[in-house]
């Protein structure tokens, strides 16, 4: 019988608005500042997140959709029967249910998720489609260690499932954190199903994310409107604009807000002093080679066992396992 929202477990270490402050507060501190990306997603930044998917620009959804669309009953049957699927950053669910419908009798399907709102609209579409499939989904920052529920019947395996090319929006020592996190979780015999961008011509990476209708714009300016709102900061939305540029020689877009004027921003009682021009750092989005990725997992313990790829290279969907001990 699967879960229905009602039923969504709120991990207790999910962040509240203390903590929520006192990142804010350490990040305009930093030199230079700094905030976490995972500050995108309240109920708004996770609706403009689902609308930057589907502009033109933005070639990574719908690759990875048409990588799953082509691929997912090969992928299921590596993954193989009696799985646990633990999905990271759930979202809309959409590259899921191509994957749910291919595999064979899954032990369970738990989404963590970090927007409330996103985490029961994906469970309620889910449980609908997938009746015989035991959802427990978990409200909850996946960057941070995870309690997982017990899972409700036997799985052979746990395979956590981290689409849309999120790793890349970690920092390699970071992404080498959350790699050895996962293969924490996923337990012996488990895997890593992970979605990867790859490299390509810079033009095109650069405009995904700066989109002709400014979706990408509004999205990360949105970040500005959330603190304002929890926190009582008093960020001036108009005094800010979006920036994101491909860094070659990183490998990376690095997405800033910056101060088009001089400013000062108060937060829980201190006041932040911003140049004009000054930017604030919120998100990197990492592009790999396959070379680059299968050296990161490494760090991480773990090897690439197979790689699905579209036509042209764009992205890839790779399934990573524990690495075999050097006898």
């Amino acid at each position: 019988m699967s879960a229905q929202p009602k039923d969504i477990r709120v991990d207790d270490r999910h962040p509240d608005v203390e903590d929520t402050l006192d990142v804010v507060r350490r990040g305009l501190a930093a030199k230079p500042k700094k905030l976490p990306s995972r500050l995108f997603y309240d109920e708004r930044g996770s609706a403009l997140f689902e609308a930057i998917c589907e502009q033109p620009e933005y070639y990574l959804t719908r690759t990875e959709i048409a990588i799953m669309r082509d691929h997912a009953g090969d992928i299921a049957k590596v993954l193989g029967p009696d799985v646990r699927l633990v999905e990271y950053g759930s979202g809309s669910g959409i590259k899921t249910r191509m994957l749910l419908e291919h595999l064979e009798t899954p032990a369970a399907y738990v989404p963590v998720e970090i927007s409330r709102s996103a985490l029961m609209e994906s469970v309620a579409e889910l449980a609908t489609r997938f009746p015989d499939v035991p959802m427990q989904p978990v409200c909850a920052d996946f960057t941070q260690p995870l309690r997982l529920p017990v899972a409700m019947r036997p799985q052979r395996r746990t395979v956590i499932y981290f689409p849309g090319s999120t790793i890349g929006n970690f920092e390699t020592k970071e992404a080498i954190r959350i790699l050895r996190q996962m293969r924490a979780e996923m337990s012996d015999g488990g895997g890593i199903l992970v979605g990867v961008d790859l490299k390509k011509d810079p033009a095109v990476i650069e405009a995904a994310y700066n989109d002709a209708a400014g979706v990408t714009r509004d999205f990360t300016l949105n970040m500005l409107v959330r603190l304002n709102k929890e926190v009582g900061a008093d960020f001036d939305v108009a005094a800010f604009r979006h920036r994101a540029r491909y860094n070659a020689l990183a490998g990376r877009i690095e997405t800033d807000l910056v101060s088009t004027t001089r400013q000062d921003v108060h937060v829980g009682g201190e006041t932040f002093a911003f140049r004009e021009d000054e930017a604030m750092h919120v998100e990197y989005s990492c592009k790999y080679s396959l070379e680059d990725f299968a050296q990161m997992a490494a760090k991480a313990g773990l090897s690439v066992a197979e790689v699905w790829m579209d036509d042209e290279h764009r992205f890839s969907v790779q399934y990573l396992v524990r690495a075999t001990p050097v006898s």
